[in-house]
């Protein structure tokens, strides 16, 4: 209060006008802070987001099977013959776990890159891999991620392989794409036949004429 000058209004007007100016300009520095503050925020929560939903899909396709055979077959598509046409699966599987391994080698912890990084290098050299252990460190990375309680410890939770292509979905396909065609075929049907219904019933000049004619 001592730097403040009330002696005229000259001198209280000035007063006001810099107490103001400098209120603005501290509020407009707090408020350039503040956005981007809440821009950083913003831009990390959006990287969290999106490595966490590429995590939590390679940890689906890597671990979305309980029981069967919960190995990875590495055998490519140039190497299955006539009598391995049955490996289609196993290949579409393969394909799978080669894209969630790559996410993982992108995104996941030092410890999943490790883990990730022997399992394709298994998969290179024609072994077939086991995602087991890939899988816990995604589990409980997710989980604490998500600020969830990790899995107790007297739960015993069955050893988790790559989820099995399913099959089936190309038929259901082709089963649309006729059923499309015969709902069209029908529909072309009925519909000259009833354009002929109406020819029936449409009469002519030259008709009338003859009828009466014959009359």
């Amino acid at each position: 209060m001592r730097g403040l000058d009330f002696s005229s209004w000259q001198a209280l007007l000035s007063t006001f006008f810099g107490l103001a100016t400098i209120t603005l300009i501290g509020v407009g520095i707090r408020l350039m802070v503040m956005q981007a503050v809440q821009q950083r925020r913003e831009r990390e929560n959006r990287q969290i987001n999106e490595r966490l939903r590429t995590l939590i899909a390679a940890y689906k396709t890597l671990g979305g099977s309980f029981t069967g055979d919960l190995m990875v077959d590495p055998t490519h598509l140039r190497d299955l013959t006539p009598e391995r046409k049955s490996s289609e699966r196993a290949r579409r599987t393969r394909d799978a776990v080669e894209a969630a391994l790559s996410d993982v080698i992108l995104l996941g912890t030092e410890e999943q890159v490790r883990l990730a990084a022997t399992a394709a290098n298994e998969m290179v050299s024609g072994k077939p891999v086991e995602t087991a252990a890939l899988v816990v460190s995604l589990r409980n990375f997710i989980r604490s991620v998500l600020d969830l309680e990790p899995v107790p410890s007297e739960v015993t939770v069955p050893r988790q392989g790559p989820t099995r292509a399913g099959a089936g979905s190309g038929k259901a396909k082709d089963g649309g794409r006729e059923e499309g065609k015969g709902g069209g075929a029908r529909g072309g049907g009925e519909a000259l036949a009833g354009l002929g219904g109406l020819g029936l019933g449409l009469k002519t000049p030259e008709d009338d004429g003859q009828h009466d004619e014959s009359a």
